[in-house]
């Protein structure tokens, strides 16, 4: 493990790796309002024990690297996937597995999208489409009780305690109730986050960054291997989100999780790495 501080386009990004350099690598993007810290370190060791060499990176207003006044990030979306490449440039690296989790999903779609030279495979997990929805395709909404926690929660940022009470609710929520909540772990591990953003209120950026300009190709114009990883009780995206995006990406394969909901939940590490080593090898 070392983690490294690197400039991308004159912003200063927080970044660690796993595993030996030499090994095929793979940058793992995760979503809005997280560090890396929420690709847990043994998650990545499982990844970096079987043969690879693994990434992880801070987005702008995560973690250690650049932040922005809160209620004002000073980026868009496309800064955002120009840095999911300016992190393979920092670590020298041609072309890399892409594994992102939920709008980390979408940000690996949009450099395989535009940067096909850069992205050796593709692992998409709860997600959903990052370019507009083809016609004829009727994705369900959140569920209702996601809706309702979403429009209830409103933290005070400037107390920590209510800060952590709110995103381990959020991350319970996340979940989809299938399986005992390891509500300890969570709460060590959000706290973790908090004791090393530099703003944490920052974070909340992510859902106010407006969208790059210009148009996109569809994702059938995707050519590297995709695997579609999705919780069957995913309250945010649910299931036929994936299905569709497994539907539309050539060649595409899907891996449905029975009891699993939205993210990278611990009970999944051992046949997610599994299934992303696998991925990865073809």
């Amino acid at each position: 493990m070392a983690e490294r501080m690197i400039t991308v386009r004159e912003v200063r990004l927080c970044a660690e790796s796993f595993g030996d350099p030499g090994q095929p690598p793979v940058l793992l993007i995760m979503g809005i309002d997280a560090s890396m810290l929420w690709w847990e370190d043994d998650f990545c060791l499982k990844l970096a024990a079987g043969g690879r060499f693994v990434i992880r990176y801070d987005h702008r207003d995560t973690g250690r690297s650049v932040t922005y006044e809160p209620g004002h990030p000073g980026y868009d979306s496309g800064d955002l996937v120009a840095d999911a490449v300016g992190v393979l440039d920092a670590f020298g690296i041609q072309a890399a597995h892409l594994v992102g989790v939920s709008s980390g999903g979408a940000l690996a779609q949009l450099v395989a999208l535009e940067h096909s030279d850069r992205t050796s495979t593709l692992t998409l997990i709860s997600t959903t489409f990052a370019v507009p929805t083809p016609r004829g395709r009727d994705l369900p909404g959140p569920t209702r009780e996601f809706s309702r926690f979403q429009r209830a929660a409103h933290p005070d940022w400037t107390d920590q305690e209510s800060v952590v009470d709110h995103l381990v609710a959020y991350a319970r929520m996340l979940t989809g109730g299938r399986r005992p909540f390891p509500e300890r772990e969570v709460r060590e591990l959000v706290q973790a986050d908090i004791d090393r953003a530099h703003n944490p209120a920052s974070a909340q950026n992510h859902g106010l960054v407006e969208e790059a300009p210009g148009d996109r190709p569809p994702l059938a114009s995707i050519r590297v291997p995709t695997l579609v990883v999705h919780g069957a009780a995913d309250p945010m995206f649910p299931l036929p989100h994936g299905q569709a995006l497994a539907e539309e990406i050539p060649g595409a394969r899907l891996l449905v999780l029975p009891d699993s909901g939205h993210g990278v939940e611990r009970a999944d590490w051992a046949a997610l790495a599994s299934a992303i080593r696998e991925h990865t090898a073809r």
